[in-house]
């Protein structure tokens, strides 16, 4: 999935100026109940502004809390100028980029497009999961060898088995990777993981997610 699939449009986002106070700022988070807004000049991407770091700021200005909302500027404790997301990259790039910000802007040739929210990526990893629907997730690992995932595919066909969801994982032991497969609950779950374990893989937990 691409980020475009998952970003807020700039339509629908807050945003503050550099000129503006912080107290601008503070207004439109406490409104909204949000944790950060991305600073934007036109439509020209410029940083983000968050609560932690304005009052990361306010910590070590010295000066009055009324001071130094009204005469601190948005341009003096906005971050992540050169930090964004652009509109083709996958989401999952989100992730790394993320980190511990609430949001990440997204932005082409210096425009801003829209932002990604943190809350997004969970929702999005939900349903990469399929934590929503219920069916048994299998969890097991496969040897790193040609032609495994066609076999599991093969085995799937065999039991007419209606895949939800499929994530593979890199172990520590580069020979192994670990495989966590939801399927559509059916009465054939002992027999298809019996072909699995048949076929070489080593199944590691099976939960009915109801």
């Amino acid at each position: 999935m691409f980020v475009k699939s998952a970003m807020v449009k700039r339509e629908k986002c807050f945003t503050v100026k550099m000129e503006d106070s912080v107290q601008v700022g503070f207004d439109l988070l406490e409104k909204h109940s949000i944790d950060a807004l991305p600073v934007v000049e036109g439509t020209e991407y410029k940083g983000i502004f968050t609560w932690y770091h304005a009052y990361r700021a306010f910590f070590y200005s010295g000066k009055s809390n009324e001071d130094f909302v009204n005469s601190t500027k948005i341009s003096d404790v906005m971050v992540n100028e050169k930090i964004y997301l652009n509109i083709d990259d996958v989401y999952e790039k989100a992730l790394v980029e993320l980190n511990d910000f609430p949001i990440i802007a997204v932005v082409e040739n210096h425009q801003f497009l829209g932002i990604v929210t943190r809350f997004d990526i969970v929702n999005q990893l939900q349903s990469a999961f399929g934590m929503n629907q219920p069916g048994y997730r299998i969890t097991f690992t496969s040897v790193e060898s040609e032609g495994r995932i066609g076999r599991l595919g093969e085995i799937i066909e065999k039991y007419k088995e209606s895949v939800i969801s499929l994530v593979t994982f890199d172990e520590t032991n580069k020979m192994v990777r670990r495989i966590v497969l939801k399927i559509k609950k059916k009465d054939n779950v002992d027999r298809f993981v019996k072909e699995l374990e048949k076929s070489g893989f080593r199944v590691l937990d099976i939960a009915e997610d109801k």
